[in-house]
C-alpha cells in the first residue's frame, strides 16, 4: 500500500553533520575541491546512495556508490539516468511537489527544487544535458558503483560553488507507484511510463573535507555491484570524521589552556 510517508524527510542530524563536513573546507594547493551528495530516496524508491566529486580546474572526477534501486525494465538491467541538477533552489522536493496528486513526484514536479540539468553522469561519451535521456548510458541495475574522469561545464563548477547543484537518480518500479500512476506516461518521454524518468534518488552537493571515495582507477564507468553496507559505511565515515575534528579541536585547546598556566605560574 503506498503511503506518503515513504517521501524522504532528511534527519536534522544527517544535515549539521553534511553542513560540518563542509563548513571552512578550501581548496588543496593543486586547486583541488571535493563535494559530497548523501542521496535520499524520492517516491518511496527505498535507495540509498553517495556521491564524491573531486574537481581540479574543469576536471571532475566522480564516484558514486547506490544500491536498493529497481533492479530490472522489461527484463532487462533497468537503466538509471542520472544527472546533476543546477540553476534553482539547490534543494530536493518534498511531498508538496507532487502538484497533480497522483502520488508521484515526476521530474518536472521537481524541477523547481532541483533545476534543469547541467551535467548527464554517464558512463561514456557525452556529459551534456543531450544525453540526459540515453537510457543505454545510464547506471545499470538495482545497485553498481560509477566511476568517471571527464571535463566538467562551467555552469555546473559554477552551481556547485554556490552549494545548488544537486545530483539526482532517476528510474522507479512502476509497480510500487500509486495505482493512479501505475499506468501514467513519463512527462518527459511520453513513450516511456512515468516510473522510468520520475526520481528515486536526490541529494544537494556540499564541499567536503573527504578527500575521495573508496573505488578503483577513474573514467571506468560502471563497476561491481555495491551493498547497502557500503553506503553505510561512507556515511558513518562521513559524521565520524565530523566528530574527529571535534574531538582533535577540543584537545588542542585543553592542551594550549595547559601550557598558558604553567607558565603564568613559573613566571
Amino acid at each position: 500500500m503506498y503511503k506518503k510517508s515513504a517521501f524522504l524527510i532528511v534527519p536534522a542530524l544527517a544535515l549539521a553533520a553534511l553542513s560540518f563536513s563542509g563548513a571552512g573546507a578550501m581548496a588543496d594547493d593543486n586547486g583541488t575541491t571535493s563535494y559530497q551528495a548523501n542521496l535520499g530516496a524520492l517516491n518511496g524508491s527505498n535507495a540509498t546512495g553517495s556521491v564524491m566529486i573531486t574537481l581540479t580546474g574543469d576536471q571532475a572526477t566522480v564516484t558514486e556508490n547506490v544500491s536498493g534501486l529497481a533492479a530490472t525494465f522489461d527484463g532487462a538491467p533497468y537503466p538509471h539516468v542520472q544527472h546533476i541538477h543546477i540553476d534553482a533552489m539547490g534543494t530536493c522536493p518534498g511531498p508538496d511537489a507532487d502538484t497533480n496528486k497522483d502520488g508521484v513526484i515526476s521530474t518536472t514536479e521537481g524541477g523547481p527544487s532541483y533545476g534543469k540539468i547541467g551535467t548527464t553522469l554517464s558512463t561514456s561519451g557525452d556529459t551534456s544535458d543531450k544525453a540526459a535521456l540515453d537510457l543505454k548510458v545510464g547506471g545499470m541495475g538495482a545497485s553498481y558503483t560509477y566511476e568517471r574522469t571527464f571535463t566538467m561545464n562551467a555552469a555546473t563548477i559554477a552551481a556547485m560553488k554556490a552549494g545548488t547543484g544537486v545530483v539526482v537518480v532517476h528510474g522507479l518500479d512502476p509497480a510500487t507507484l500509486p495505482a493512479a500512476a501505475q499506468d501514467a506516461k513519463s512527462d518527459l518521454v511520453p513513450s516511456l511510463p512515468l516510473a522510468a524518468t520520475s526520481p528515486a534518488l536526490c541529494g544537494t552537493l556540499a564541499v567536503s573535507q573527504m578527500a575521495a571515495m573508496p573505488g578503483g582507477a577513474p573514467d571506468t564507468g560502471l563497476t561491481q555491484p555495491v551493498t547497502q553496507s557500503t553506503s553505510a559505511t561512507s556515511d558513518v565515515a562521513l559524521y565520524a570524521g565530523g566528530g574527529a575534528l571535534v574531538m582533535a579541536a577540543g584537545a588542542f585547546l585543553a592542551l594550549r589552556t595547559k601550557k598558558t598556566a604553567s607558565k603564568q605560574i613559573a613566571d
